[in-house]
């Protein structure tokens, strides 16, 4: 290796390692806070068929908070458009007589959970457009750097500074013949990155050769490793996984299927007699997936080390994956589906794995270094969490990373990284642990559940198999993640009803809005436009929080005027939360941003009657319209909007709510000067002061119409 002395240096804010979903949705965030960053990746770029497929309501929730109606470029919200659409799961088991049938019918979603439903797509189109995101919001400036490798890394801990830039490492750049996976045969797979020892044996033969110009030393303020479930990051900072493997073997393929099978379109859990279970996944166009449990598999004669043992996970012996092609996987869907017939046509994407339920003990070293994703948690792939659950763990980090390297918040708000997305990730693996169990385990035949005198066991229990996973398509579906309380959510107030623990905590003045949780959107209208869209899509993805103000009917309840014109006078005073935390010249909503929601049919109501903090001037006298809104009535196509009515908020005492930037919502407070005071003081744990942070004062005369689409935050 070269020295160190002959290397060139590089500064950047934040370095993720690993261009997978979970590292281009903590990018995407850098990129829309104008935050600069680098995200590096040791593949040359292509992106093979199949790897993970299923994307759920919590996913498009997040895409569409990054695709704003201003952009001219097709965002993410092309992946709901382009996906299939999951509508219906069946159960598939063995009858009295051992034959396989149908036992039911259920909806693949939670109806009202969110406005979207799970769907399927290739990961490879995500991230497409997560990379087609990234270099449209930074206008062009970042792009994935392919491929490097990191060679070392090293935390400088007398760095203390939130702006130091107190972490260095080493990358080096590597030939496209090493970063190209190797394929078994003509058919892409997915087995080289199933196995644990493979990418350690990789950086072992390649860490040092290469001549001083393929070697870099980047300084960065912060490292995220979202480089997988045997990440190199994770290793270096000695964080454990803990967990175990199971000795059950999946076979996964993508395939055109030529069947008799009647349920070959709707998502099919099914469980032979005999021959093991199965999973069917619609795809997009014509493809199927299918999960399929082999029966046996070749194990390699080093049995020393488990296929993803990695952290000491437990295992028998490591998958001879030489044995695992499209014929033996297809072949063992045959024998599971009888007495219905199975052929196979292009055949596009296959692997194998062994199911394995693993967690780090910790998710970042000195609150300098994190990891992400696959390199926190590891599981099996049937509940269609995987991705998911990374994007999920970066985007409740990106935002964070933007706060804090902007000067505008303490470096401390990263630590709830860990506090939130490890219970998440502990909740992941008890689901996906008894539902792989009971996916796997072979099934209880109706006829011999109890028959006398048998010392047998009677296998799965179908019914709790069926109860298991309805039960667990709210967790499943991204939208009751809930995070703790922390310096970021104050759930003072909030309590859980009555045996609906489960359901989350909820302040008596928003009685159906479980603080903690995701802001479940609903409809509003537009006080000056009479538009119908969404509450949610008033408050994307751009870093800013938002302070949503429901005055209840100001019409019927006159006195709710004078609270809400008092409020104007107290953030008018310079040391308000808005003024104290806002960049001095930056515009006035850039930080937080105040929207008012209020109880009155629109038409009752002027616009120019609401106070002044209501609907922002900016420094060109221009009107911000599209921050008072109403919540009750109707829109002239007949659609009925009470928002109140959905958020549990009374009409006449109204409430207060603190969202985050990742919408989940931090407190719920009065309506009233004391509430307006509460909201202060849940902002001063965390942010800074930014009155002696002046920035350039704007010009009036520049045409600034792309500041719509360019970063949003304290600019």
């Amino acid at each position: 290796m070269p020295s160190l002395k002959t290397i060139k240096e590089s500064r950047t804010d934040v370095l993720i390692i690993g261009a997978g979903p979970s590292g281009l949705m903590c990018a995407v965030w850098l990129a829309r806070c104008g935050i600069p960053f680098r995200i590096i990746d040791k593949r040359a770029g292509k992106i093979y068929a199949g790897q993970a497929d299923g994307l759920q309501s919590r996913s498009f929730e997040i895409f569409q908070s990054f695709s704003e109606d201003q952009f001219d470029f097709v965002t993410l919200d092309k992946a709901w458009k382009a996906s299939n659409d999951m509508m219906e799961m069946s159960f598939w088991s063995p009858n009295e007589k051992g034959v396989l049938g149908r036992k039911s019918r259920i909806p693949d979603f939670i109806p009202g959970i969110s406005r979207f439903h799970e769907c399927v797509i290739h990961q490879g189109k995500i991230e497409n457009w997560l990379q087609n995101s990234i270099e449209e919001f930074s206008e062009g400036k970042v792009k994935v750097e392919r491929p490097y490798m990191p060679v070392s890394i090293k935390i400088d801990e007398t760095m203390k500074g939130d702006q130091d830039y107190a972490v260095e490492v080493l990358v080096k750049k590597v030939s496209d013949d090493l970063a190209n996976p190797e394929q078994y045969g003509k058919i892409a797979n997915g087995l080289f990155r199933q196995f644990d020892g493979d990418q350690d044996k990789f950086y072992a033969d390649h860490v040092n050769d290469g001549n001083v110009e393929d070697f870099e030393l980047i300084k960065a303020k912060y490292v995220l490793g979202s480089d997988g479930a045997h990440s190199w990051v994770r290793k270096q900072l000695d964080i454990e996984m803990q967990g175990e493997s199971t000795d059950f073997i999946w076979g996964v393929v993508d395939i055109v299927p030529i069947t008799d099978f009647p349920d070959i379109r709707s998502r099919c859990a099914i469980h032979s007699k005999d021959s093991g279970s199965m999973m069917i996944i619609p795809r997009e166009n014509d493809i199927c997936r299918l999960y399929i449990q082999l029966k046996e598999v070749a194990r390699e004669e080093d049995g020393s080390e488990g296929a993803g043992a990695d952290g000491g996970a437990k295992s028998k012996g490591r998958i001879d994956r030489s044995k695992i092609t499209p014929e033996s996987i297809v072949r063992q869907a045959k024998e599971i589906i009888q007495p219905f017939n199975l052929d196979a046509t292009d055949v596009s994407w296959f692997t194998g794995y062994q199911i394995g339920q693993r967690v780090a003990t910790g998710f970042h070293r000195n609150n300098r270094v994190f990891i992400s994703g696959d390199a926190c948690h590891t599981h099996s792939p049937k509940a269609g969490q995987g991705m998911n659950v990374s994007m999920q763990d970066a985007y409740n980090l990106g935002y964070k990373f933007a706060l804090v390297c902007k000067g505008l918040a303490k470096q401390e708000i990263l630590q709830t990284y860990e506090l939130e997305r490890k219970k998440v990730a502990h909740d992941l693996i008890e689901f996906d642990h008894k539902f792989s169990r009971l996916f796997s385990g072979k099934p209880m035949i109706p006829s011999a559940e109890k028959l006398e005198g048998s010392n047998e066991d009677g296998g799965v229990d179908l019914d709790e198999f069926h109860q298991v996973y309805v039960q667990g398509g709210k967790f499943a579906s991204g939208t009751i993640s809930d995070y703790q309380d922390s310096i970021m959510v104050n759930k003072t107030g909030a309590k859980a009803r009555e045996g609906e623990e489960s359901e989350g905590v909820f302040h008596p003045l928003a009685n159906k809005v479980p603080v903690g949780r995701r802001l479940l959107s609903d409809f509003v209208l537009g006080q000056i436009d009479y538009k119908l869209l969404h509450l949610v899509d008033k408050m994307p993805s751009d870093g800013r929080f938002r302070v949503l103000i429901f005055p209840g009917d100001l019409q019927q309840f006159k006195s709710n005027w004078d609270i809400l014109n008092k409020f104007n006078d107290a953030l008018e005073e310079k040391d308000s939360f808005i003024k104290r935390y806002t960049p001095v010249n930056a515009f006035p909503s850039s930080v937080i941003e105040i929207l008012t929601i209020h109880a009155s049919t629109r038409n009752d109501i002027e616009f120019h009657d609401f106070p002044q903090f209501t609907r922002s001037i900016d420094f060109k006298g221009r009107t911000d319209y599209w921050r008072i809104f109403s919540g009750a009535g109707k829109a002239y196509d007949g659609t009925a909007v009470d928002i109140y009515k959905t958020y549990g908020i009374d009409k006449q005492a109204g409430a207060i709510l603190i969202a985050r930037p990742d919408t989940h919502v931090a407190q719920v407070v009065e309506f009233s000067v004391g509430g307006l005071k509460q909201v202060d003081e849940y902002f001063s744990k965390f942010m800074i002061d930014q009155r002696n942070n002046v920035l350039p004062e704007k010009d009036k005369s520049v045409n600034d119409a792309i500041r719509f689409v360019q970063p949003k935050l304290a600019v």
